[in-house]
């Protein structure tokens, strides 16, 4: 059953696809543009693994809520956060995931084939709202825990690849 991280995977391996077409069509203007090819696939492979890795998370955590019926503090929390860190964990990872995207289609945008650079450019806003979207689930995932990196880290990387697809339209 997917949940929101993985409508967020599977929107940056659509992302990816459209990097692994502009890569492709990309050898005449650019002699790096077979290693793009393979980032772009490398980055696909990873977010459709990321797109079932959520959807296992969310129900491990349904699942050790159920378990955790009727238990309290320390026991409760032993069976749940294990669960709980993959709900923010494997979020955190598609954030990652979505800003790498966003610089393989920015380097795409610059130095690939030019009647593809809108191409680059939908792959780049696209994985930046995946990897916000991801950040604001790992915020969510994360109510109530104060002070967690994993927190700072998404919300800043989400931002930061949002402004650098930003700047491609300019």
């Amino acid at each position: 059953m997917p949940a929101g991280g993985s409508a967020s995977a599977a929107v940056i391996a659509t992302a990816a696809a459209l990097l692994e077409k502009a890569a492709r069509l990309s050898t005449t203007q650019w002699t790096s543009a077979e290693v793009a090819l393979e980032q772009a696939h490398a980055l696909r492979l990873r977010a459709d693994a990321l797109v079932e890795a959520d959807a296992h998370a969310y129900m491990a955590f349904v699942e050790a809520l159920r378990a955790a019926k009727g238990k309290q503090g320390a026991a409760r929390d032993e069976i749940v956060r294990p669960a709980r860190d993959a709900t923010i964990d494997v979020p955190l990872a598609i954030v990652r995931l979505g800003s790498e995207t966003v610089e393989l289609a920015r380097e795409l945008a610059v130095r690939g084939n030019p009647n593809l650079r809108a191409d680059a450019m939908v792959a780049a806003t696209i994985a930046a709202a995946a990897a916000t979207a991801a950040a604001r689930l790992v915020a969510v995932n994360l109510t109530g825990a104060r002070g967690d990196a994993r927190l700072d880290e998404a919300m800043q990387s989400a931002q930061a690849a949002t402004e650098k697809a930003a700047a491609l339209q300019t």
